[in-house]
């Protein structure tokens, strides 16, 4: 029997991309349906480390403390940059939350679904997309089961391995993968010396022994989280894209990999989860084909090095997010959908050059003149300059959007600084949990009955914190859009700025 269901926007994907875009839809209004085609959530680690900036982004919604009550204990330390021996610091970037934080993917999941279903939105799981069709105004999508979904716009959070990509013949250019390994949580019932007994750097937790190269990290007890993979494996034919993800990694082949590396005294006792996965590196070229955008890994694909993956599909959702929901409720002004692949096809492309580099540095088994490398790199990252560069690069800290404006900190992230506003102390991070653009004027010199259209907030505060402006219009993902130093506030450049790239103006 065929079911029909209209909504506003049918998301296809209840990864931790499509369930956070579904919390920022419904946040703002928004009728949202995701799909997921599998039945239930697979609880395996996966993914599961937030970078800096990702977790400054969740703080603004209030979900990082959810998930940071599930989250697994660690040193505090900084990231890395290809394993390398080295800790990135990220406290210059005056950050709250200067290391990843750890944990797990279906835990994240679970914490974002729970709340795009408080705001409102639905998730339809065993619903697997079988065919997608638009049109100049609108999108249906059929699953399984005869269900199809009438909506405005749809929104591909599918994977690497996209249905929706497939389903619409949409070129994925790039590198195919060379190399695979295995990801598997796994139970050990006696361990060597060998075995790290804290999450720590990632350069405490790699090994290579035995024709194996192997990251082993402890997650309670008896718990690890397990990616291993052959030093010798013969590199992957250059037509073939991917893996056979449907032969099953054996009790026995982890078993093996965990007696090379960690010698025999290391005995496994249970496998949780298990999974294959390669280093392919692909981009879409438009993250937008008439009434379907692309956000997360069915955009863009790379090695897994450095912890990007995941911050990158969260950061797609809360840039897509607002805009999205600005276009459908008539608010946007024009070419604000569009700006999504403007920002964030070259944010992707960046991390697909940079993990390139990586996976020269980690390669298990480096020639001598990638050995010299990797030492003259390692000299680098100890240079106080040198590591803030890459720590703002990995953490996500240093990303800024070319929006056009005179003042300096235009596109621009700003720090979650202590406030005072008349109703108390406050953060800054705790003005954008409705989900809206705030004007933030530090100088108290911006009119209290200055029209504003809706979804932009006023909020007269001082701060103890040099921002480097006092008056500061910052977007619903908190960069800025627009900057003023001094007084009065230049109220015509102002409402440019709302009408252009905010929203458009209610009032003549």
């Amino acid at each position: 029997m065929t079911a029909v269901v209209d909504t506003e926007v049918v998301v296809v994907g209840a990864g931790p991309t499509g369930l956070l875009l579904a919390c920022e839809l419904a946040l703002a209004g928004v009728g949202t349906v995701v799909l997921e085609q599998a039945e239930r959530r697979v609880e395996q680690v996966k993914g599961g480390g937030i970078q800096p900036r990702t977790a400054e982004l969740l703080e603004l919604r209030g979900l990082l403390e959810p998930l940071l009550t599930r989250a697994t204990s660690r040193e505090p330390v900084g990231g890395h940059f290809a394993a390398l021996p080295v800790p990135l610091d990220c406290t210059p970037w005056h950050t709250r939350h200067p290391y990843p934080i750890a944990v797990p993917q279906w835990e994240i999941e679970e914490v974002l679904e729970a709340r795009a279903i408080a705001h409102g939105a639905q998730v339809r799981r065993g619903a697997a997309v079988t065919g997608v069709a638009s049109d100049d105004d609108g999108v249906v999508v059929t699953a399984t089961d005869g269900l199809r979904i009438r909506a405005r716009y749809a929104v591909a959070c599918d994977g690497g391995h996209s249905t929706v990509r497939k389903l619409l013949g949409l070129p994925f250019p790039g590198r195919p993968g060379t190399h695979e390994a295995v990801l598997a949580d796994v139970r050990l019932s006696a361990v060597s010396p060998l075995v790290p007994q804290q999450l720590g750097h990632m350069s405490t937790l790699t090994r290579q022994a035995g024709g194996y190269w192997s990251m082993l990290a402890p997650l309670d007890e008896d718990r690890y989280r397990l990616t291993f993979g052959r030093t010798e494996s013969a590199p992957r034919p250059a037509d073939q894209d991917g893996l056979d993800r449907d032969t099953p990694v054996t009790h026995e082949e982890i078993a093996a990999g965990l007696r090379a590396v960690y010698g025999p005294e290391t005995v496994l006792a249970a496998v949780e989860n298990a999974s294959r996965f390669g280093d392919a590196t692909r981009q879409l070229e438009q993250y937008r084909t008439g009434r379907v955008l692309f956000a997360g890994d069915a955009a863009h694909i790379h090695p897994p090095l450095g912890g990007q993956g995941l911050n990158l599909g969260l950061q797609d959702a809360f840039n897509l997010g607002w805009k999205l929901a600005a276009t459908l409720q008539g608010r946007a002004p024009k070419g604000l959908l569009d700006s999504y692949h403007a920002e964030r096809h070259p944010v992707a492309a960046a991390v697909l050059h940079h993990t390139s580099a990586q996976r020269v540095l980690a390669d298990p088994r480096p020639s001598e003149d990638v050995a010299a490398l990797r030492d003259i790199v390692i000299d680098l990252l100890r240079l106080p300059d040198a590591n803030r560069h890459v720590a703002g690069l990995m953490s996500g800290l240093s990303l800024s959007y070319p929006l056009p404006g005179a003042h300096p900190l235009t596109g621009h992230r700003v720090p979650d600084v202590d406030l005072t506003t008349d109703t108390g102390p406050t953060r800054l991070s705790a003005l954008f949990r409705a989900g809206h653009a705030v004007l933030l004027d530090l100088s108290d010199t911006a009119p209290t009955d200055l029209p504003l259209p809706p979804g932009v907030d006023l909020v007269h505060a001082t701060t103890a914190d040099h921002l480097g402006a006092t008056t500061l219009l910052l977007r619903p993902d908190s960069y800025v859009a627009w900057a003023a130093d001094g007084s009065p506030v230049d109220t015509d450049a102002l409402h440019a700025v709302i009408a252009n790239s905010l929203a458009r103006p209610t009032t003549p």
